[in-house]
């Protein structure tokens, strides 16, 4: 497993922690970080540089959601991120807002968890347990749901399981172990 980058986890999360501030958009990059680690321990790739890529791909989102994440580019490169890391962001949104295609394996599953994480918080903020009591089938069923979560954009959803060629049930319920194990995630 080679790293791709120099530029390390606590220096990520330095960037997270200035560019920042809603507790809510923290709290959703950190889910994507659970399960983009989750999947790099899955995959056998290098579980670090899939945690950076989880925790600083909505980097710019707070301060400039009409260019996000083209803005992101300048900020992470000054901060000395690897070119694979920052495609991989800029490939977390259609191509035709970055001109990045979505090509290596980090890009496709990066995609493929950011926007079925969300849903996932989304739906355990319903349950008494919350993340302790949802499981995929549940998941699966609320999507067909249209006015749940409206803005959760079902067709990445759809596009990020045919890049990753995982079905819904089978993501689903690896994002929901992956943010089950990790405490910053506790939804109240």
């Amino acid at each position: 497993m080679l790293k791709l980058t120099m530029f390390t986890y606590e220096q990520a999360h330095k960037l997270l922690e200035k560019y920042i501030q809603n507790h809510n958009l923290r709290k959703h990059c950190y889910a994507v970080e659970s399960c983009m680690r989750f999947y790099a321990r899955k995959l056998n790739q290098n579980e670090i540089d899939w945690a950076i890529v989880g925790l600083l791909h909505d980097i710019d989102w707070e301060l400039y959601p009409d260019t996000h994440p083209l803005s992101a580019v300048p900020i992470l490169q000054e901060a000395g991120v690897s070119q694979e890391i920052i495609d991989a962001i800029l490939g977390h949104v259609y191509p035709s807002r970055t001109n990045v295609q979505r090509q290596s394996l980090m890009a496709k599953y990066l995609f493929a968890c950011d926007e079925l994480s969300g849903f996932i918080v989304a739906y355990a903020l319903m349950k008494p347990g919350r993340l302790k009591d949802i499981h995929g089938h549940g998941v699966a069923k609320k999507l067909k749901e249209k006015a749940f979560a409206r803005n959760v954009s079902r067709e990445d959803i759809e596009t990020g399981l045919i890049e990753i060629g995982l079905d819904i049930l089978t993501h689903a319920n690896n994002l929901i172990e992956a943010m089950q194990a990790d405490q910053r995630l506790e939804i109240s």
